[in-house]
């Protein structure tokens, strides 16, 4: 484990400041998505399957009935990544795309780790070891807590990390809200939570003013060397989808209170399809942890929050 991971202190990200266009204003409707199932109806007890009480013995938490998982569950995490859910919205993975969790009868300050015995047979501690911080993960809420056999479990913002024996490939969440304790985690540690948002709507931030947001509350950005006319081109490919990652399409009746004209998809080069506000292309930051963060204005002097109208606030005017 890296020695920067001692600390689960956040590290805040800078922002800079230049640049501007404008967009084309050409109409069209988007199609709408389909959401993922997510949650499951917890079992006896609080670990999703039979059992009372926390891991003190055979059915005492859970476990015993647990359906063999086809991923490695006691692997090693590898490179953590941010998975977006349908529903769930920034979920944490590991290498192998399998959904993290967090138990609410644990505590982040000071990391401490109640699950042992047949809990720890359903909800298997994620191994510290080897675990890095990939795109859209602060290294620095990433450290470890030494279980009672004297193993160290990674925790996220304090909190121990598990995945769920009942989870068997990638994007799997089954454990969401079993037993009323046990959460998907969020990047930034914190309960990955159901949205109630529309697909794009707008929020009052008091330094940037009315500016759109996705479904899960995070700030939507417009790269000023995207085009908008005569049709939308987005020129951040490859590394730049990594920490710029695109918004999927939302249908026009999923809006709230951003501009009608010019609110459409259009198909990238790599053939995945993006949303755009005034046929301008837009993006999340992965360097934004929770709603309202706004990191990303101005990095670069290319990146911009997007108004409801479409255009960048705070760019500067174009001669």
């Amino acid at each position: 484990m890296k020695t920067s991971w001692r600390s689960a202190s956040l590290v805040a990200s800078a922002a800079a400041v230049l640049a501007l266009t404008t967009a084309c204003g050409q109409e069209g409707g988007t199609p709408s998505t389909g959401s993922q199932n997510v949650g499951a109806t917890a079992a006896a007890g609080d670990y999703g399957v039979g059992g009372t009480g926390i891991g003190t013995g055979t059915g005492a938490g859970a476990g015993a009935e647990a359906s063999p998982s086809a991923a490695p569950q006691n692997g090693t995490a590898g490179e953590l990544n941010v998975s977006t859910n349908a529903e769930l919205g920034n979920v944490l993975t590991d290498s192998a795309g399998l959904t993290l969790y967090r138990f609410d009868q644990d505590t982040a300050e000071p990391p401490k780790t109640n699950c042992d015995g047949d809990c720890a047979t359903a909800w298997p501690p994620v191994p510290a070891d080897d675990a890095e911080a990939g795109a859209g993960v602060d290294e620095a809420l990433l450290g470890e807590v030494t279980r009672a056999d004297g193993s160290k479990q990674l925790t996220i913002g304090g909190w121990p990390a598990y995945r769920y024996a009942k989870d068997t490939k990638a994007g799997d969440v089954t454990g969401q809200g079993v037993g009323g304790k046990w959460y998907a985690l969020a990047p930034s540690g914190k309960k990955a939570k159901l949205s109630d948002l529309p697909g794009l709507s707008t929020r009052k931030d008091p330094t940037l003013g009315e500016i759109v947001v996705d479904k899960n509350g995070m700030t939507v950005y417009r790269f000023m060397k995207d085009e908008a006319w005569p049709k939308p081109v987005s020129n951040c490919n490859g590394a730049c989808l990594e920490k710029w990652p695109a918004v999927a399409p939302v249908a026009t009746n999923d809006t709230k209170d951003v501009q009608k004209k010019g609110l459409m998809s259009f198909t990238r080069s790599d053939g995945v399809k993006q949303m755009t506000v005034n046929c301008s292309p837009i993006y999340t930051f992965a360097g934004d942890k929770e709603a309202g963060d706004t990191n990303g204005q101005g990095v670069g002097g290319t990146w911009y929050a997007v108004a409801p109208d479409g255009k960048p606030v705070g760019a500067p005017e174009q001669d």
